[in-house]
């Protein structure tokens, strides 16, 4: 562990429920929910007014409408939104340190010995902490985030959930455990509901009562790995090392679906999406890959990957694109998919030039033998039924009454509330679905300059 607190953890609160609330006037201080809308949706984020009615992530959707009053909103996710908040966010760190390691969309790690200057006492650090939190709120339009500040990741993250929302805590050094051991047994990475429910069997229901057991009787209890894993944590006893973006294994992308789709086409056109923004994330980052995976869940919420490696790296957005094509029609569609993403591994610093760009290969073997084996195409796919263009939460504008999201829809009419970021809550007005002066449309800007 580290002499001072330098590690850093920020956890943005609610993230997904707080960009929604921040862009629909109408919806803050209410119970809002973000995931699947459909009968077999997922809830992706609740906000803290629907966690008071017991709303979780993770929690299918029809638990949590069963749970939340009336009139709380359920929408679909609008990532685009969520990564323009996030890369706001994620500037900010770097602007406090070269060294970050995101996590995920909304949390990430900040190495503070890295960058020069920094005050690591207790009250430096906490100073720093309370100033950044200022600055994500301002320029994320109001989005919240609980930071924690420790002598490890793990005394980090721990500390970014004891006062959430809004939150800061600094775990002192030499205050670890004092900190650590009254917490459940399942605030530690890795104590799941099955390993929870082990360790309550023998007693050990806090990180303490975790603590006072022998490395013999965890590793009898949950196996080598994760026994010794277990005994180290309960000790804080953690020294994983902040590791930069720029150290990323691999580049994916991946979406949910709002209905199951078995139409090999579709799903085709899919891959194609992904596979151009993958590459273009491959080439901005100067980096290419050899191995592509595509990932597929199933209308039962099986997952499975399938993939292959290239005898060259790429970052041909086409190779990427027809290489998923195959690898779908080896995984199959049958019953419908749910989700679908493509993702590159193996990856290096790209030096060779691609290989099978267009003209370079001389007698086409390559790229010839991966056309022959893409799915057909038909000429016209069917389009959805017209109502089934729009999903609750979705941004659109109308040619006169302006911008606005989509409130409901059913029965061929579609119901929108016209309002922004920075209005107050607007009128609701309810349209047919194929009024032809609707139209989807990108997110809503929330900053007063860029």
């Amino acid at each position: 562990m580290r002499r001072e607190a330098s590690i850093m953890h920020l956890d943005l609160d609610a993230f997904f429920a707080a960009v929604e609330q921040r862009d629909k006037p109408s919806l803050r201080g209410r119970p809002v929910v973000v995931g699947g809308v459909g009968g077999r949706g997922v809830v992706a984020t609740a906000s803290y007014e629907a966690r008071a009615y017991g709303a979780r992530s993770a929690m299918s959707t029809a638990e949590a409408r069963r749970r939340c009053p009336s009139g709380t909103a359920f929408l679909g996710g609008r990532f685009a939104a969520y990564r323009r908040t996030s890369d706001v966010v994620m500037s900010l760190l770097r602007e406090v340190s070269p060294l970050v390691e995101p996590v995920s969309i909304d949390e990430a790690y900040v190495d503070l010995a890295a960058a020069d200057g920094l005050d690591l006492s207790v009250d430096g650090v906490t100073a720093l902490g309370n100033e950044l939190k200022a600055r994500i709120a301002a320029a994320t339009g109001g989005v919240t985030g609980s930071i924690g500040i420790g002598t490890s990741k793990l005394m980090a993250k721990i500390g970014s959930d004891l006062q959430k929302p809004d939150g800061l805590v600094v775990v002192a050094p030499g205050r670890e455990l004092e900190v650590l051991h009254p917490l459940p047994v399942t605030r530690l990475g890795g104590v799941g509901p099955a390993t929870a429910e082990r360790l309550h069997q023998v007693g050990v229901k806090t990180v303490g009562d975790l603590a006072v057991r022998s490395l013999t009787d965890l590793v009898a209890l949950v196996g080598k790995a994760h026994g010794a894993g277990l005994y180290a944590l309960a000790r804080a006893d953690d020294d994983r090392a902040v590791v930069s973006d720029r150290g990323v294994k691999s580049v994916s992308h991946e979406e949910t679906f709002e209905r199951d789709l078995t139409d090999v086409a579709v799903l085709g056109r899919e891959i194609d999406s992904m596979a151009t923004r993958v590459g273009e994330r491959l080439r901005k980052g100067a980096i290419s890959g050899r191995t592509v995976t595509l990932k597929v869940r199933r209308y039962d919420f099986t997952t499975l990957t399938r993939s292959q490696t290239l005898p060259q790296p790429t970052d041909d957005a086409r190779l990427i694109a027809t290489t998923a094509r195959r690898l779908l029609i080896e995984a199959g569609t049958a019953g419908g998919l749910r989700l679908l993403g493509v993702g590159v591994s193996g990856l290096s610093v790209y030096a060779q030039g691609d290989l099978f760009a267009e003209g370079l290969l001389d007698d086409g073997g390559e790229a010839e033998a991966a056309a022959e084996t893409e799915p057909e195409v038909p000429a016209e796919v069917p389009e959805l039924p017209v109502e089934k263009r729009w999903w609750p939460g979705q941004d659109v504008r109308h040619d006169e009454l302006g911008s606005g999201w989509v409130w409901g829809r059913g029965l061929g009419r579609v119901t929108v509330r016209f309002e922004g970021p920075r209005t107050t809550p607007g009128p609701v007005r309810t349209l047919s679905a194929d009024d032809p002066a609707l139209q989807p449309a990108d997110p809503p800007e929330w900053r007063t300059s860029e």
